[in-house]
C-alpha cells in the first residue's frame, strides 16, 4: 500500500531524539509522495517540521495503536521496530508494573529493583502445566516449558539466562531452579531439591561480590545441569564454572567488594570458632577496604555466613571442613596485608616477625622462613645450573598477589567439586535441564582480557540464538505450507573466526605467550600485521599503538592490549606452590595435589575438568588435569565454551535476556538510552528483525473472522471461514505479497495487522458517527417537535390571555362607570347627612340648655326642703335626750342608794362558816379532779424525759461508737463504691431520719414547754384561785399553746405526705432498677452464650480441619509406602526398560488380571494379609484412642456446659417465679399501706379541721380550760399524732427491710452470672458529721451484703468444686469404663457376660454406698431398686444360660441330623436328579421358626470372597442405577451384625478391617475414577451411619422404629471402629476432591475466560508467537456448557449413589470454590484477560452458575458465596476507574479482595477496543493508599489446594434391614439370611 495511504493525518510516528532516544510526534498535514518534510506536533504541544533524508528518503516509523500498546509479546506489534519494543516495554514496566515480556521465543526481564510478590508457591502451582502462552510472561513459564517439552519430547532442555552485571540473571536462574524443585519434586528420600537450592549461596558467597552496577554480582558463568529420572523427578545436579574473575580478589575499583565470603567472615569475627583466625574489621585488611565500600545496604553479613554455613551443611560439608576453608580465607586476608619493602632497587624483603605473613603460615601451616623467602625471590633454571634470582618490590607484590589468586582459584574450584560430589546420585539419570547464567555483553571505557572473553562467549551465544531463530521460523513456515523465501539476517561467523580461527586473536596470542621475550606490544602489532587489511572487522585505534577494536554483533568495543599476555599465562612462582605442597594443613595439601611443575599453572579455567564427576575414574582425571594445566587460559576457556555449545546444541534452548533499566538502582525507573544500548546487545532487537523480515503477524481463520467480521458485508460470509476470509482479504488488501494463507493461519507482513486495524477501527468509528448522526437527529427533531408544541401551546395561552386581558378592560370599564354613579350619589347624601346632623346637633344642643337650666331650679327648691327637715328632727332629739337623761341620772341615784344598803347586808352574812363551805362544795370537786390529772401529766411528763434521756444516751453511745467507727469506715470505702447506687436511697432514708428526729426533737420541746406553761399555770392558779379576774392569762396562754400545737400537726402531716411521696418514688426507683439490671443480665448472658458457642465452633473446625489435614498426610505416607513397596516388587520382576506412569498407578496391571491374581492367591499368604492389615488396624485404632479419648472429653465439657446452662435457665426462670410473686405480694402491700396511709392523712385532716373549728368557736369563752372541749380535742389529737408517728416508724422499717431484701436479691441474681460494678462517688459525703449519719443507715446494710456476698461465694465455690470432682469421677469412671471393656474384650464370651455383670453389681453398691452417705432415706430406696435390678439381671442371665444350652443341643440335634442325611444322600445317591429333588431340611428349620432379623450369616472362610465380590470387584454403574442405594454398605452391616448376634469378637474384628483395606485397594487402584470415589464416599458414609444408628445409643435411637431398636448391636460397642470409618470417609472424600479437581481444572479457565459465552461482545486481539487458547469454541474447546454438564454429572452421580445432602452440599460448595479460585488466579495472571468486556463475560458466567444452583436448591449450601471474590474481580473491571469517588466506590465493593488483587487487576487493565481508556497510575496510587490499613494477607492469589474441613451429619436410614433382599448378580449366594 502507499505510503499516503499511512501517513495521513493525525497518524503517528516515532522520531529520533537525543534523551529519550525515540519520541513520538503526530502528523498534522498528509504527506504526499515527494515532499521533502513532513510536518509533525509532539506531545507537548510544540510543532516541528521532521526533514527526510534526500538520499534515502526513508520515512520515520509508524506508531502502533493503543490497543496493541503493552502486549505480552513484543512480536504481536504490528510495526515491529526499535522504538516500537522500546515503548512497549515501558509501558508494560512502568504503567503495569510487569518486568516480563514475551519477545518471541525470549523472555524479556526487567530487574525492578524491588522485592515482588510474585514467586511464591502459588504463583507456582499456578503456571505448573499451563501453555506457555495462556498466561502472562514470567520466568515460570519458561521454566514450565523447559520441563513440559522435556517430557513430552524426551529432549534435553536448555535456559540460557544472559544479561550485563546488575540485570538479574542470577536471581533468574534461581528462580528457574527452584521452580524445576518445587513442581517435580525428589525421586529420593535425600531431598535433592534442597541441595540444588542450597549450592545457591555457597556460590553466591564465593563468586559474587559487589560493583558499581550490581550489589550481587555474579563474577563467574555457571552451567547447572539438573538431573531426572524417567518419572521426571531431580535426581542429582552437576555445575561447570566459567572465567571466575579472580583479579577481584587482589583489587577492587571504587564502590566495589571483594568476594562476600570475605566481609562476612570479618563480620563474623567475634564469635568463638573464628577467634584463631585473628581476623578483625574490613577495613583493616588491604583485600577488602580498596573499593572503600564494606557494607552493603540491608545486607546483614553475619546472618548471611550463618545462611552459608547451613547450607554447606546441608551439602554434607562438615565443620572441620568448613572450618579449614575459613582458615585458607582468612590465610588469603593475612597474605595481602604482608608488607614487602625495597632491599635495593633489585631485590625486596619482608621485614622480620611480620605479624600477617606469621599469621598467616600459621593459618596454612607452612615456614614462615620458607615464606618469607620465596615471596622475594625466584629461582631460574638453565641446562646445567640453577640461580635464585631477587625480585624488586613490585614483582614482589605482583608475585604475593598472584599467590592469592591462585589460592582462591584453587580453593573456589574444590567448593564446586564437593557441591557436585553432594548433588551426584546413583540413580540412572534420564534426562536433564541446564540452567546457564553467564555474563552479556561488555563495554566499559578500559577493556581487558576478561572483557575479551565474555564478549567471545556472547558472540557464540548469539549465533546459536540466530540459527534457532532462523531454524524455528522456518519450521512454522514449512508446516503451514507457506512458500519459504531466505531471509537475510546477520551472521556474526566472521567475527567468531577473527577470534578463533587459525592465525586468530586467540592464536597469536597463544603464540606469542610460548615465545621467551613476548610482549604486549608486539602482540599487537602482529594482529595489525594479519588482520588490519585482512578483516573489515578488525580495526586500529587512531591514537593508539597497543589496542585493537572489533566490530562485535552488538557494538564496536576497544581492547586495551596490556596486561592480556600475563593474565593468558596466568603464571605463579613454582617454588611457592611447593612451599603450599609442603604445608601441614591437609586441606591446602588436597588443594594443591593436582599441581603440576610448570610456571603457567591455571589452578582456575573456565570449565575445569568439564563435567565434574570426581567419582568416576579420578586417575583418567587426573591425566586430564595435568594435559589442562599445560594449556593457556584462552586456549581452555575456547575449549570449555566449545563444550558448552555442542551441550546447547544437542538441547532445545529458551532464553532469558535480563535487563538493567538505570545505573543507579532506583525501583521501576527506566532509562531508555541503557535500555536500547541492552536490547541491540543481547539479540531482542535482532530477533524482531528476523521476526519482521518475514510474516510477524499470525492469525487463524477463526480469530481474523471473529475479530474483522465488522469489515465484510452480509453476501460475502460463507460457511466456509477459510473462503470468506480469503475473499474479504484480497478485498481489503491489494497487495498479494503483505499476506499469505496457511493450512491453519493466515500470515501478514509487518504493518498489515495496523492496517487491518486502521481499518477496523474506521469502520467502527464510522458506524459510531452513523448512529451518533442518527440519534443526533432523532433528539433534534423530538426537540424541534417538543419546541413546536411548546410555541402553539405559548400562543394558545398568549391570545386566551390578551382576551382575558380585552374582556377585564370592558368589565373594569363599565365597573368604573358604575362606580362612579354611586360614589356621586354617596357623595352628595353625605353632604346632606352632615348638613342634617348639624342642624339637629344646634336643636339638640339647645334644648338640652333649657332642660338643665329647668332641672337646676327644681333640685335648688327640692335640697332647701331637706335641709329644712333635718334640721327641725336634730332639734327635737337634742332636746329628748337632755330630758332622758335627766330622767337616768335620777334613777341611778335613787338604785345606787339602794344597793349599799344591800351590800351591808351580804358582807355580814359572808363571814359566816357554814356558808364559805357550801359556796366552795363544787370547787373542791373540780380541783381534786385537776389534780389527778397534773399528776397523770406529771407521769407521762416523766415517762418522755426518761425516754429522751434515753434517747440522748444511745444518741451518745452512737456518737462515741460511730467516732470508732469512721475509721474503719474510710477503711471499707472501697467496699462502700461498690454498693455507691444504694447511697441516692439511703441518703434519702437519711434525711428521712433526720426529719423524724427534728420533728421529735420538736415535738418533745413543744410537750416540755406545754407542761412547763400547764404547771407554772395550776401554780398560779392555786395562788391567784379567789380573783377570778387572774383567769384571763392563762386563757391567753391556753391560746397560744394550741396554735403552736396546730402549728405543729400542720408540719406532722406536710412530713408525712412528703414521707408518703419519697416512699412511692422509691417504689418507682426500685422497680425500674430491678427491671433494668434484669434486662443487663439478660443480655449479657445471652451474649457471654453466643461468644462461647460462636468460640467453640471456631476451635471445633479448627480441629476439624486440623485433624483432616493430618488424615491427608497420613494417607500419603501410607501410599508412598505402598508405592516403595510396589517398586521393590517391580524392581526385581520388571526390566530396566520401564517407563515413567503416574504415582498412583504405578503398576500396569489390567483389572482382570489384577483380580486373577488375587482369586489365586494362597490361603497362607491371605492370612498373613489379613494379619497385617488387623495389624495396621489396631496400630490405627491405638494412634486414634487418644484422639478419641480428646473428643469424648471435649464433648463431655460441651454436655457440662449445656448442663449448666440449662440449670442456670432453670434457676433463671424459678427466680423470676419468686421474684414475680413477690413483687406482686410486695405491690399489693404497698398499694394497701397507701391506702392506708390516704385514709389516715384524710382522718388527719378531719381531726384539724374539727378542732380548728372548735376553738375557734370557743375562743370568746373559757374554752381553752382543761375541761373544755377544746383542751379535750388537743389532747386527743397530740396522743393520735404520737401514736401515728409511731405506726410510720414500723412502716419506714418494714419498706426498709424489704428494699435490702430486694438487693440481696438482686445481687443474688448478679453473683449467678458476674458481679456487677456500681460505680460511685462516696466523695461527696465530704462533711464527718454526715459520714457518722450516713454510717447509722449503712451499716446494717453492708453488714448483710457482706455476709450474702460470703454465703454465695461460698456457695459458688463449694458448687465449683462438686462440678470438678463430678468431672474427675467422670473421666476416672469413662477410663475404667475403657480398660474394663478392653480387659472383657479378651475374654472368651461366656467369662465376660460374668464380668460384666459382676461390674455391673460393683458399680451398683457403689453408688449404693455413696447414697447411703449422704442421705440414709433415700439410701433405702435407691437399695430396694439395686436389689430388684440384680434380681431382674440375674434372672435374665439364667434365661440366657437355658436359651444358649437349649441352643447348643438343637445345634448338636441339627448337625447330627446333618450328618445322618448327608450319609444317606451319599450311600442312596444314584442319579443327579435325585439330589435335586432331596429337600434340604435343616435350611428350612430355622426359617420356619423365627422371622428374619436383618442379619446375614456366611462362614469364616467366605470373608474373603464376600470382600472380593462385594468391594473389589463392584461395578459401580450397575449398582447405582439397578439396585437400592447403598446396597453394600448394609449387606456389610447385616454381616456384622450378625457376628456379633453370635459373639464372635475375631469375626467382627477381621471382616471391619477387611472392609476398611479392600475400600482403600479399590480406592488406590480407581482413584481417578470419579463413579467409584463417589460411590464409596455414598457406601462408606452410610455404613457410618448404620453403626451409629445400631449402636444402642440413645441419641441415635430416638430416630429409630421399634423395629429397627430390636436390631441394635448388642454385644460390641464399636465406637472405636466407627471414628476409624470416619477417617476413611474423610481420605475419600478428599479423594474425590482431588478426583473431581483434576476433571474440572482443564475446564475452568476455557468455560469461564476464554470461551465468549455472548458472542460479539469481547473481540479477539492480536497475538504474538505466544499463541493463546482461542475464545472461539471449536471442537475439543470446553464452553461454560460443559462446565454446567459436567457439573451436572458430579450431582445426579452423587444423587444415584445415595449421598447423605448435606455432604452433596459440601461437596458442591468445594466445587464453586475450586471454580472461583482457578478463575480469580488465572484473571490475575492474564493481562489480556483484564477488559470490560471480559468483566461482562464473567459475570454472566457467574449469573448461569447461580442458575444451577437455584435448579438443583443448593443456593443455601454456601457455594455462592465463595464465588464472591470473581464476582468483584468482575465488577472492578467495568465500574468508572477516574474520580475519587469511584475509588471509594470500589474500596466499599470489593471487600473480598485483597489490596494485591485490586491493585493487581487495575494494572492488568487493557483496552480492547480504541474507545476504552486505560486506568491512570495516580488513580492506582489512590486506590493504594484508601486500602492502606486493611489488614489482610499480602498474598496475591487464592490458594487452589484449601479444602474445606468435611463434616458427616447423621442421617438415618428408614428402610428396614429384614426387607432387603440381595440380587443373583453380586454372586453372594453363600450369604445366608437370618
Amino acid at each position: 500500500m502507499a505510503a499516503s495511504e499511512l501517513y495521513t493525518k493525525c497518524a503517528r510516528v516515532w522520531i529520533p531524539d537525543v534523551e529519550e532516544v525515540w519520541k513520538s510526534a503526530e502528523l498534522t498535514k498528509d504527506y504526499k509522495n515527494g515532499d521533502a518534510s513532513l510536518q509533525l506536533k509532539l506531545e507537548d504541544g510544540t510543532d516541528i517540521e521532521h526533514k527526510l533524508d534526500p538520499k534515502t528518503k526513508n520515512l520515520p516509523y509508524l506508531r502502533n495503536p493503543d490497543i496493541l500498546v503493552g502486549e505480552n509479546d513484543l512480536t504481536a506489534l504490528s510495526y515491529l521496530h526499535e522504538p516500537a519494543v522500546l515503548h512497549n516495554l515501558k509501558v508494560r514496566f512502568i504503567d503495569s508494573k510487569l518486568i516480563y515480556t514475551y519477545c518471541g521465543i525470549v523472555l524479556v526481564a526487567i530487574n525492578p529493583y524491588e522485592t515482588l510478590p510474585i514467586y511464591g508457591t502459588d504463583i507456582i502451582n499456578a503456571y505448573s502445566g499451563q501453555n506457555m502462552g495462556d498466561m502472562d510472561p514470567h520466568i515460570f513459564a519458561v521454566a514450565e516449558e523447559a520441563y513440559k517439552q522435556m517430557a513430552r519430547d524426551e529432549r534435553n532442555q536448555s535456559i540460557i539466562v544472559s544479561g550485563e552485571s546488575g540485570a538479574g540473571k542470577t536471581v533468574s536462574a534461581k528462580y528457574a531452579m527452584r521452580y524445576f524443585a518445587t513442581v517435580s519434586g525428589s525421586a529420593s528420600e535425600a531431598n535433592v531439591e534442597d541441595k540444588v537450592l542450597a549450592s545457591n549461596p555457597i556460590m553466591e558467597a564465593i563468586g559474587n561480590a559487589k560493583t558499581t552496577r550490581n550489589d550481587n554480582s555474579s563474577r563467574f558463568g555457571k552451567y547447572i545441569e539438573i538431573g531426572f529420572d524417567n518419572r521426571y523427578r531431580i535426581i542429582g545436579a552437576n555445575m561447570r564454572t566459567y572465567l571466575l574473575e579472580k583479579s577481584r580478589v587482589v583489587f577492587q575499583a571504587d564502590e566495589e567488594r571483594n568476594y562476600h565470603i570475605f566481609y562476612q567472615l570479618c563480620a563474623s569475627s567475634h564469635l568463638p570458632e573464628f577467634k584463631n583466625l585473628k581476623l578483625s574489621s574490613a577495613n583493616d585488611f588491604l583485600y577488602t577496604r580498596q573499593g572503600r565500600s564494606p557494607v552493603i545496604d540491608g545486607v546483614d553479613d553475619t546472618k548471611e555466613l550463618c545462611t552459608t554455613r547451613n547450607a554447606f551443611t546441608l551439602l554434607g560439608i562438615n565443620e572441620s571442613y568448613q572450618m579449614g576453608l575459613f582458615q585458607v580465607l582468612a590465610a588469603i586476608l593475612h597474605l595481602g596485608n604482608v608488607e614487602i619493602k625495597d632491599k635495593d632497587s633489585d631485590s625486596s624483603l619482608i621485614p622480620p616477625n611480620n605479624r600477617h605473613l606469621m599469621a598467616f603460615c600459621e593459618l596454612v601451616g607452612v615456614t614462615y622462613q620458607d615464606m618469607a623467602q620465596w615471596l622475594c625471590h625466584r629461582k631460574l633454571k638453565t641446562a646445567t645450573e640453577t640461580y635464585i634470582k631477587p625480585l624488586p618490590r613490585l614483582q614482589a607484590t605482583n608475585a604475593r598477589d598472584a599467590l592469592s589468586k591462585h589460592i582462591y582459584a584453587k580453593l573456589f574450584n574444590w567448593i564446586v567439586e564437593h557441591v557436585n560430589k553432594a548433588l551426584v546420585t546413583n540413580v540412572k539419570q534420564h534426562s536433564f535441564i541446564g540452567v546457564l547464567d553467564i555474563y552479556g555483553f561488555e563495554t566499559f571505557e578500559i577493556n581487558s582480557f576478561e572483557q575479551f572473553c565474555i564478549n567471545y562467549a556472547n558472540e557464540k551465544l548469539q549465533q546459536q540464538f540466530n540459527m534457532h531463530v532462523f531454524k524455528l521460523e522456518q519450521e512454522e513456515y514449512m508446516k503451514e505450507q507457506i512458500p519459504w523465501t531466505l531471509i537475510d539476517f546477520y551472521d556474526n561467523q566472521p567475527c567468531i573466526n577473527l577470534i578463533e580461527a587459525k592465525m586468530g586473536i586467540l592464536d597469536l596470542l597463544d603464540e606469542e605467550c610460548k615465545m621467551p621475550k613476548g610482549s604486549d606490544d608486539s602482540w599487537a602489532q602482529k594482529l595489525y600485521n594479519t588482520h588490519l587489511k585482512t578483516c573489515s572487522l578488525f580495526e586500529k585505534p587512531r591514537m593508539s599503538n597497543r589496542a585493537f577494536i572489533i566490530q562485535h554483533f552488538a557494538d564496536k568495543v576497544e581492547y586495551q592490549c596490556e596486561g592480556f599476555l600475563e593474565k593468558n599465562k596466568d603464571t605463579v612462582n613454582e617454588e611457592q606452590i611447593n612451599v603450599m605442597k609442603a604445608s601441614k594443613f591437609d586441606l591446602l595439601v588436597e588443594l594443591f595435589q593436582d599441581e603440576v611443575k610448570a610456571t603457567s599453572p591455571t589452578g582456575q579455567v573456565p570449565g575445569t575438568g568439564g563435567r565434574t564427576r570426581l567419582s568416576i575414574k579420578p586417575e583418567k582425571s587426573r591425566e586430564a588435569s595435568s594435559k589442562e594445566h599445560k594449556k593457556t587460559v584462552g586456549c581452555q576457556f575456547r575449549n570449555s565454551l566449545q563444550m558448552l555449545m555442542e551441550t546447547l546444541n544437542a538441547t532445545t534452548p529458551h532464553y532469558v535476556r535480563c535487563i538493567k533499566p538505570n545505573d543507579f538502582k532506583l525501583a521501576f525507573s527506566f532509562d531508555p538510552k541503557r535500555a536500547v544500548q541492552q536490547l541491540r546487545a543481547c539479540g531482542v532487537l535482532e530477533t524482531i528483525r528476523i521476526s519482521a523480515a518475514g510474516f510477524p503477524s499470525r492469525w487463524t481463520y477463526q480469530e481474523f473472522f471473529s475479530r474483522y467480521r465488522v469489515l465484510m458485508k452480509q453476501k460475502d460470509v460463507l460457511t466456509d471461514k477459510k473462503l470468506t476470509c480469503k475473499n474479504v482479504l484480497e478485498k481489503l488488501v491489494q497487495d498479494q505479497d503483505k499476506y499469505q494463507f496457511g493450512k491453519t493461519k493466515i500470515f501478514f507482513r509487518a504493518g498489515q495487522v495496523a492496517y487491518l486495524e486502521k481499518l477496523r477501527a474506521d469502520k467502527l468509528r464510522a458506524a459510531c458517527i452513523r448512529i451518533q448522526k442518527t440519534i443526533r437527529c432523532w433528539l433534534a427533531r423530538k426537540k424541534y417537535l417538543r419546541m413546536r408544541c411548546a410555541a402553539i401551546t405559548i400562543q394558545r395561552f398568549t391570545r386566551g390571555y390578551q382576551a382575558r386581558c380585552l374582556a377585564k378592560f370592558m368589565r373594569r370599564t363599565q365597573a368604573a362607570t358604575i362606580i362612579q354613579k354611586y360614589q356621586r350619589m354617596y357623595v352628595a347624601r353625605k353632604c346632606y347627612r352632615q348638613k342634617q346632623a348639624a342642624a339637629l346637633a344646634m336643636q339638640t344642643i339647645l334644648r338640652a340648655y333649657m332642660a338643665r337650666q329647668k332641672y337646676q331650679g327644681l333640685l335648688r327648691e327640692h335640697k332647701a326642703v331637706i335641709i329644712q327637715k333635718h334640721i327641725r328632727g336634730w332639734l327635737a332629739r337634742c332636746w329628748y335626750k337632755r330630758c332622758l337623761y335627766s330622767i337616768v341620772y335620777l334613777q341611778c341615784c335613787i338604785r345606787r342608794m339602794k344597793a349599799r344598803r344591800e351590800l351591808k347586808k351580804l358582807k355580814i352574812e359572808a363571814r359566816s362558816v357554814e356558808h364559805f363551805k357550801k359556796l366552795n362544795k363544787g370547787m373542791e370537786n373540780k380541783i381534786m379532779q385537776l389534780q389527778r390529772k397534773i399528776d397523770e401529766q406529771n407521769k407521762e411528763n416523766r415517762s418522755v424525759n426518761e425516754r429522751l434521756i434515753g434517747l440522748e444516751n444511745s444518741y451518745a453511745a452512737d456518737s462515741e461508737r460511730m467516732r470508732g467507727e469512721l475509721n474503719r469506715l474510710r477503711g471499707m470505702e472501697e467496699e462502700a463504691k461498690n454498693k455507691a447506687n444504694q447511697v441516692s436511697s439511703l441518703l434519702e432514708e437519711l434525711e428521712r431520719l433526720k426529719r423524724e428526729l427534728s420533728s421529735t426533737q420538736q415535738e418533745k420541746k413543744t410537750i416540755e414547754d406545754w407542761a412547763q406553761t400547764y404547771r407554772d399555770e395550776m401554780e398560779k392558779r392555786k395562788q391567784f384561785f379567789p380573783d377570778f379576774r387572774s383567769q384571763s392569762k392563762p386563757e391567753a396562754k391556753e391560746h397560744v399553746v394550741s396554735s403552736d400545737r396546730r402549728v405543729a400537726l400542720g408540719q406532722m402531716v406536710s412530713e408525712l405526705k412528703d414521707q408518703n411521696g419519697s416512699l412511692k418514688k422509691e417504689k418507682d426507683d426500685l422497680n425500674r432498677l430491678i427491671q433494668e439490671q434484669s434486662q443487663q443480665m439478660t443480655e449479657k448472658m445471652t451474649r457471654a452464650i453466643a461468644e462461647e458457642t460462636q468460640q467453640l465452633n471456631t476451635d471445633l473446625n479448627e480441629e476439624r480441619s486440623r485433624y483432616q489435614n493430618l488424615l491427608t498426610e497420613h494417607l500419603r505416607l501410607e501410599e508412598k509406602y505402598d508405592d516403595l513397596k510396589e517398586e521393590i516388587a517391580l524392581t526385581s520382576n520388571v526390566s530396566k526398560g520401564h517407563r515413567r506412569t503416574d504415582s498412583t498407578h504405578s503398576s500396569n496391571e489390567s483389572e482382570y488380571t489384577y483380580n486373577s491374581e488375587y482369586t489365586e492367591l494362597e490361603e497362607g499368604s491371605r492370612a498373613r494379609e489379613d494379619v497385617t492389615r488387623g495389624i495396621d488396624t489396631s496400630l490405627t485404632l491405638k494412634l486414634q484412642k487418644r484422639l478419641t479419648e480428646l473428643e469424648q472429653e471435649k464433648q463431655s465439657l460441651l454436655n457440662e456446659l449445656e448442663n449448666k446452662e440449662e440449670q442456670f435457665q432453670r434457676a433463671r426462670a424459678r427466680d423470676d417465679a419468686e421474684f414475680k410473686k413477690a413483687r406482686g405480694a410486695e405491690l399489693e402491700y404497698e398499694s394497701l399501706k397507701r391506702q392506708e396511709l390516704e385514709s389516715e392523712n384524710k382522718k388527719l385532716k378531719h381531726d384539724l379541721a374539727e378542732m380548728r373549728q372548735s376553738l375557734l368557736g370557743n375562743a370568746a369563752t373559757g374554752a381553752g380550760a382543761p375541761g373544755s372541749p377544746a383542751y379535750k380535742v388537743l389532747l386527743d389529737q397530740l396522743n393520735a399524732s404520737c401514736e401515728e408517728l409511731e405506726v410510720r416508724k414500723e412502716e419506714v422499717l418494714i419498706l426498709r427491710s424489704q428494699l435490702v431484701s430486694q438487693k440481696e436479691a438482686m445481687h443474688h441474681k448478679e453473683t449467678m452470672t458476674e458481679p456487677s460494678v456500681y460505680v460511685g462517688d462516696v466523695s461527696k459525703l465530704k462533711d464527718a458529721d454526715e459520714l457518722k449519719q450516713a454510717c447509722i443507715g449503712l451499716k446494717d446494710t453492708n453488714r448483710l451484703l457482706e455476709h450474702q456476698l460470703q454465703t454465695q461465694r461460698r456457695s459458688y465455690d463449694n458448687e465449683v468444686e462438686a462440678l470438678r470432682g463430678e468431672l474427675q469421677n467422670v473421666k476416672e469412671e469413662n477410663n475404667r469404663q475403657q480398660q474394663l471393656l478392653a480387659q472383657n474384650l479378651q475374654l472368651p464370651p461366656e467369662a465376660r457376660i460374668e464380668a460384666s455383670l459382676q461390674h455391673e453389681i460393683t458399680r451398683l453398691t457403689n453408688e449404693n454406698l455413696e447414697i447411703m452417705a449422704e442421705d440414709p432415706t433415700a439410701s433405702r430406696e435407691a437399695r430396694v431398686i439395686i436389689l430388684r435390678r440384680m434380681v431382674d439381671l440375674m434372672e435374665q442371665l439364667e434365661k440366657q444360660d437355658r436359651t444358649i444350652r437349649k441352643l447348643k443341643k438343637q445345634l448338636k440335634v441339627y448337625s447330627k441330623r446333618i450328618g445322618e442325611m448327608g450319609a444317606g444322600q451319599t450311600e442312596g445317591q444314584t442319579s443327579p436328579g435325585q439330589l435335586v429333588d432331596e429337600p434340604i431340611h435343616p435350611v428350612n428349620i430355622p426359617r420356619r421358626e423365627k422371622d428374619f432379623q436383618g442379619m446375614l450369616e456366611y462362614k469364616k472362610e467366605d470373608e474373603l470372597k464376600l470382600v472380593k465380590n462385594l468391594i473389589l470387584d463392584l461395578k459401580p454403574r450397575g449398582v447405582a442405577v439397578n439396585l437400592i442405594p447403598g446396597l453394600p454398605s448394609y449387606i456389610l452391616f447385616m454381616c456384622l451384625r450378625h457376628a456379633d448376634y453370635v459373639n464372635d469378637d475375631q469375626k467382627v474384628r477381621t471382616l471391619l478391617t477387611s472392609t476398611i483395606n479392600s475400600i482403600k485397594k479399590i480406592l488406590k487402584k480407581r482413584g481417578d475414577d470419579f463413579e467409584t470415589v463417589s460411590f464409596w464416599l455414598a457406601n462408606t458414609c452410610r455404613f457410618l451411619h448404620c453403626l451409629k444408628q445400631y449402636s444402642g445409643d440413645e441419641a441415635f435411637m430416638k430416630h429409630n422404629t421399634p423395629r429397627q431398636n430390636e436390631h441394635c448391636l448388642s454385644n460390641f460397642d464399636l465406637a472405636e471402629y466407627r471414628q476409624v470409618i470416619s477417617d476413611l470417609a474423610i481420605q475419600i472424600y478428599q479423594q474425590l476432591i482431588k478426583c473431581m479437581e483434576n476433571i474440572l481444572q482443564p475446564m475452568i479457565v476455557s468455560g469461564m475466560l476464554e470461551h465468549e459465552t455472548i458472542q460479539g461482545v469481547s473481540g479477539v486481539k492480536p497475538t504474538g508467537l505466544r499463541k493463546r487458547t482461542s475464545s472461539i469454541a471449536d471442537e475439543g474447546t470446553y464452553t461454560l456448557d460443559s462446565i454446567l454438564r459436567q457439573l451436572g454429572a458430579f450431582h445426579s452421580t452423587m444423587c444415584q449413589h445415595g449421598t447423605d445432602p448435606e455432604l452433596i452440599k459440601q461437596v458442591v460448595k468445594q466445587q464453586f470454590y475450586i471454580i472461583g479460585a482457578v478463575t480469580l488466579n488465572n484473571l490475575l495472571l492474564r493481562k489480556d484477560m483484564c477488559s470490560w468486556s471480559k468483566g461482562m463475560q464473567i459475570r454472566y458466567n457467574v449469573s448461569q452458575l447461580e442458575e444451577w444452583l437455584r435448579d438443583k436448591g443448593l443456593m443455601t449450601c454456601g457455594a455462592k458465596e465463595t464465588l464472591e471474590p470473581l464476582i468483584q474481580a468482575a465488577q472492578l473491571l467495568q465500574v468508572k476507574k477516574k474520580t475519587d469517588e469511584d475509588a471509594e466506590a470500589i474500596c466499599s465493593m470489593c471487600h473480598a479482595l485483597t489490596t494485591a488483587q485490586i491493585v493487581k487487576v487495575l494494572n492488568l487493565y487493557t483496552p480492547v477496543n480504541e474507545f476504552e481508556e486505560r486506568v491512570s497510575v495516580s488513580f492506582i496510587r489512590t486506590i493504594q493508599t484508601r486500602l492502606r490499613d486493611r489488614c489482610e494477607s499480602p498474598q496475591l492469589l487464592m490458594d487452589t489446594k484449601m479444602i474445606y474441613p468435611v463434616t458427616f451429619p447423621f442421617n438415618p436410614s428408614s428402610l428396614a434391614l429384614e426387607t432387603i433382599q440381595i440380587p443373583g448378580s453380586l454372586n453372594l449366594g453363600f450369604l445366608t439370611r437370618v
